[in-house]
C-alpha cells in the first residue's frame, strides 16, 4: 500500500537581513555562505530545502550548531516566517495560513517538544500535561482524563499531582513528552529534545520514544546534532550544512555511501554493526529438497559458489545445511543424512551486532520471514566485510539522487 505523505516542503528559504531577493538569487547561482554575506550583509538560513515526510515516519533533520535545522522546524509551524517557498501539511499551505488558519493548525493538528522543558514551576505535573488542551477548549474532565493517558504512555502517572520541580531532568522532559502526546498531534515537532540529558538519560528516552512510536505510528520530525542519536531512532536522515541539505536517506544509505567528505567524516566513527541490517546483504538461497542427490547438491554449490547450501520442504520452510566439503565423496546417501540439523538463522530486520556469533560458525546464515520460512542467505565472510567498511552486495551509490533537489527527483 502507498504511504500517505503528510509533509512536504518545496524550496524554503528563511533569509535573515537587508536584501532577501538577492540573497537568494545568490544561493540559487550557487555562490558560498561567507561571500553572499560579505556583499549582502544577510544570511540564507534556510537554503532551497526540498524534502518529504510520510505519515509514521521519524525523519529527523541531523546538523551542527548553525546549519540551520532549528530555524527549519520552526519554519514549520511558523514560529518563523519563511521567506519563500512552500510548506504543505496534508495538502495544506502554511505559509498562505492566515492567523486564524494558523491557530487552529497549531492547536489541532501540531505540537512541539523543545530541547528546554519550559514547564510552569506553579502548576502540577499533570496540569502543565493538560495545558495544551486547556488552550484547545477542552472542557476540565475531557482533559484530565486525556493528560493522565499521557502521563501513562511515559512512565509517569504516579506523579500528576506533584510539582515538577520534583522530578528529574529526564522526567522533566518525559512530561514535555506528555503534554505533545496529550493533544494527539497529527505531526510532532522535536528540535533536540534529548540533547540537554545525561546520555544514560538521553538513551532511556531514545527507547521511550522508540517504544511510543511502535505503539502510536505517530509522524515525527526531529532535530539533533547528534549522529548516533539520528540514525538510532530516524527512517530517514538528513544531514543539514549552511542551512541546505548535503544527504538525506536512511541510515544504512547514510554510513554506506556518504555524498562527499562532510558527510564521510561524520560517519567515520559509526559502529557499522548498530547500524546495518542482515536484510542489507541478504539474497535469494540457493537450496535443495530432502529428495535431491548428492550430485544435484554440490552442483547447485558450485553454481552459486556457495560453502552450503540450506535443504528446505516443499513450503520452503529450512530443514537443515549441507556443508560443501562434506558432499565431496557422497554418492548414494540421502541428503537427510548428511545435512546438520543445526544452522544459524536471523531475520531481516536485525543488526549485525547481534549476529557475530552466528558469523563465528562460518556458514551460511538462513534468513527467515515471519512465519519462519526461507527467505535468503547471507555469507558470514560479507558481514565482516561490511564492518570493515566496504559497500554491501548490489550497494549501489545514492549520491545523486539524495542530493538532488526535490523537484529534480520527480521528473
Amino acid at each position: 500500500m502507498a504511504s500517505h505523505q503528510k509533509v512536504c516542503v518545496e524550496h524554503l528559504f528563511k533569509v535573515f537581513g537587508p536584501d532577501p531577493d538577492e540573497t537568494i538569487r545568490r544561493v540559487q547561482a550557487g555562490q558560498a555562505k561567507d561571500r553572499i554575506y560579505a556583499d549582502t550583509h544577510s544570511v540564507a538560513a534556510v537554503a532551497d530545502v526540498s524534502f518529504t515526510v510520510d505519515q509514521g515516519e521519524i525523519f529527523v533533520v541531523m546538523g551542527l550548531s548553525g546549519s540551520g535545522k532549528s530555524t527549519l522546524i520552526r519554519c514549520l509551524n511558523r514560529l518563523i516566517d519563511p521567506t519563500r517557498g512552500r510548506i504543505l501539511l496534508d495538502g495544506q499551505d502554511v505559509v498562505a495560513m492566515d492567523a486564524g488558519a494558523l491557530r487552529e493548525l497549531r492547536a489541532h493538528k501540531l505540537s512541539m517538544v523543545f530541547q528546554h522543558f519550559a514547564l510552569f514551576p506553579h502548576k502540577t505535573v499533570g496540569e502543565n500535561v493538560e495545558f495544551g488542551l486547556k488552550v484547545r477548549g477542552v472542557p476540565p474532565g475531557e482533559r484530565r482524563d486525556k493528560a493522565r493517558r499521557a502521563l501513562e504512555q511515559v512512565g509517569l502517572e504516579a506523579y500528576a499531582d506533584v510539582p515538577p520541580d520534583n522530578l528529574s531532568g529526564g522526567m522533566q522532559q518525559r512530561v514535555g513528552l506528555a503534554r505533545g502526546l496529550a493533544v494527539d498531534p497529527d505531526i510532532m515537532l522535536m528540535d533536540e529534545p534529548f540533547s540537554a540529558l545525561d546520555p544514560l538519560i538521553r538513551r532511556d528516552m531514545q527507547d521511550e520514544l522508540l517504544a511510543l512510536q511502535a505503539q502510536l505510528h505517530m509522524t515525527i520530525l526531529f532535530i539533533t546534532h547528534d549522529l548516533h542519536e539520528a540514525l538510532r531512532i530516524g527512517d530517514r536522515i538528513a544531514i543539514m550544512k549552511d542551512g541546505r541539505f548535503v544527504q538525506t536517506g536512511t541510515p544504512e544509505e547514510i554510513v554506506a555511501d556518504p555524498a562527499d567528505d562532510y558527510v564521510a567524516a561524520f560517519t567515520r566513527d559509526v559502529d557499522r554493526g548498530r547500524v546495518f541490517r542482515m536484510g542489507r546483504l541478504s539474497h535469494e538461497a540457493p537450496t535443495v529438497t530432502p529428495d535431491d542427490d548428492p550430485a544435484t547438491a554440490r552442483r547447485r554449490c558450485d553454481e552459486h559458489g556457495v560453502a552450503g547450501l540450506h535443504v528446505v520442504d516443499t513450503d520452503g520452510y529450512p530443514l537443515g545445511i549441507l556443508v560443501r566439503a562434506e558432499l565431496a565423496s557422497a554418492e548414494d546417501d540421502a541428503l537427510r543424512d548428511l545435512m546438520q540439523p543445526d544452522y544459524p538463522v536471523a531475520r531481516a530486520d536485525q543488526e549485525l551486532i547481534e549476529l557475530y556469533g552466528a558469523c563465528a560458525q562460518g556458514l551460511p546464515i538462513a534468513v527467515l520471514d515471519d512465519t519462519g520460512r526461507l527467505q535468503g542467505t547471507v555469507d558470514p565472510l560479507r558481514v565482516f566485510a561490511l564492518l570493515a567498511g566496504e559497500p554491501g552486495e548490489g550497494e549501489t551509490s545514492r549520491r545523486a539522487e539524495a542530493s538532488a533537489p526535490l523537484a529534480a527527483r520527480e521528473e
